[in-house]
């Protein structure tokens, strides 16, 4: 295993709303910490795989019940370290605790051995787990994006070893010191650091599956690290995600408050954010009037404890500076920027990590702004003639996780959507709204591998193992010449 570089041991958790109030501070784990965490998580696998599927169900259900009952207090401290909204906090904790139940629930059922006994033999099929899951977390949602790997790794019965992001990891390790507590000792784990921290968990030859959400950047060097030690992966790493009006698209008021958020919420910082939007060039003038009429109904930039923010700050100065370069580098190329949205009174914006929202247009498809994943609150608009030029251009890029087909026709807009480079396709919707737990999340092309949510999700975490009996040579049966392929 290679070791990590060396890097601050106490990390310092900024308030990206007030940076001069830090929210506190994490100590980073050693390369011998993550190796010992590792270690032992692997030797509590067993015992715990060997754990009923029922009583691993019931273990989740307690978690569910700890992380609820604590909920208020977590998710003030989740808007501190994040940036996120209070009410978008709180919708995460509970989002996060129904995908808990969610797989508590159906676990069981799902992981059940399956077995075949007719005239062709006996095939019996059973789910092995992975031994220690490593779960590398992002900060941007970062218990429901930890719940999201922890309930099915758990029920699957693996042990997991999470890194949290160093960016927000107060909330989910609170998250996390209460799981534990409804566990058996070691089977969760939890190291802190930075990218050295990561490596060291993805390439320990005690992981048995990695999972990781985030950058491409990130995504390529972990995996790379996975693949020296042969650890299979599960890796989501973002998109360029658009939105596409068609020509008989009719948008009520709510379907555009609705379209404004999926851009906008958490500043734009999220995976599967509507990050383009495609409209028909006879209706964009119309379009874009509603649209801001929308914002100033819906968009307001302010601190994330305040009642009526919907929009707080991005969650770093780094993220600022890249933002605001996009929007600069679209004026330069003759876009045209209008600012979106109201800012709560009060407001000290320059006290932290503010980017106004801010809709930009008459872009081309190679400026940078559309292109790239630009991870924050700034949106290009932009007009296509017809259905042919439209998703050779939606298609055109690295990218494929999420996109929208918006249609009165709902059978004209899966068959659009059809063709459409993306693992998850919304209708009529876009973002969080249009998530189901039982439907299984991912992306194609550069976004990544494997899925998470529903069965799929489930099935990440588990090994299909076999065993065969042939007819041929159970007792009675006719047998076979040695080395014979059989028949069929």
């Amino acid at each position: 295993m290679t070791a990590p570089p060396r890097e601050a041991t106490e990390i310092t958790v900024e308030n990206p709303a007030c940076t001069a109030r830090p929210v506190g501070s994490i100590r980073a784990h050693s390369a011998a910490e993550v190796d010992a965490a590792v270690t032992a998580a692997a030797a509590a696998a067993p015992g715990w795989a060997r754990t009923p599927d029922t009583d691993r169900a019931v273990a989740l259900t307690r978690i569910a019940a700890g992380l609820e009952a604590g909920a208020e207090g977590l998710a003030v401290l989740l808007a501190r370290e994040s940036g996120k909204p209070l009410a978008d906090c709180r919708g995460e904790l509970g989002y996060a605790c129904a995908v808990l139940r969610w797989y508590a629930e159906r676990a069981p059922a799902l992981l059940s051995r399956r077995t075949v006994d007719d005239a062709a033999g006996r095939l019996e099929r059973r789910l092995r787990p992975y031994g220690v899951v490593a779960a590398l977390t992002p900060w941007n949602a970062p218990v429901i994006l930890t719940a999201v790997k922890l309930a099915p790794a758990l029920a699957a019965g693996n042990t997991v070893v999470v890194k949290p992001s160093p960016l927000a990891p107060l909330a989910v390790s609170e998250f996390l010191a209460g799981a534990a507590r409804e566990l058996p000792p070691d089977v969760l784990r939890v190291c802190h650091g930075h990218a050295g921290t990561a490596l060291a968990l993805a390439g320990h030859p005690g992981v048995g599956k990695l999972s990781f959400t985030g950058g491409a950047v990130a995504g390529r060097a972990l995996g790379a690290a996975a693949a020296e030690a042969l650890t299979p992966t599960t890796l989501e790493l973002g998109g360029n995600d658009a939105a596409v009006l068609l020509d008989d698209a009719v948008l009520a008021d709510a379907d555009l408050d609705r379209l404004v958020l999926a851009s906008f919420a958490t500043a734009g910082q999220v995976c599967m954010a509507a990050k383009r939007v495609y409209v028909p060039r006879a209706r964009l003038d119309s379009f874009l009037e509603r649209y801001v009429a929308a914002a100033a109904r819906v968009l307001r930039l302010g601190d994330p404890l305040d009642t009526g923010t919907t929009v707080g700050p991005v969650i770093s100065a780094q993220a600022a500076d890249r933002v605001r370069a996009l929007v600069a580098d679209a004026r330069a190329r003759g876009g045209t920027a209008v600012e979106l949205g109201t800012v709560g009174s009060g407001t000290d914006l320059a006290a932290g990590h503010f980017v106004r929202p801010t809709l930009l247009l008459g872009l081309r498809e190679e400026a940078p702004l559309v292109r790239e994943e630009q991870f924050g609150p700034a949106l290009p608009v932009l007009g296509y003639a017809d259905e042919d030029e439209l998703v050779e251009r939606v298609n055109a890029g690295p990218y494929g996780l999420a996109a929208s087909v918006w249609s009165a026709d709902e059978e004209r807009a899966f068959a659009l959507a059809a063709r459409l480079d993306a693992g998850f396709r919304f209708v009529n919707t876009h973002n969080r709204t249009g998530m189901a737990l039982r439907a299984a999340f991912g992306g194609v092309k550069r976004s990544g591998h494997g899925r998470e949510y529903g069965a799929e999700g489930l099935a990440e975490y588990v090994q299909p193992v076999l065993t065969h009996a042939p007819a041929a040579f159970r007792r009675g049966g006719p047998g076979m010449a040695p080395g014979a392929y059989p028949p069929g």
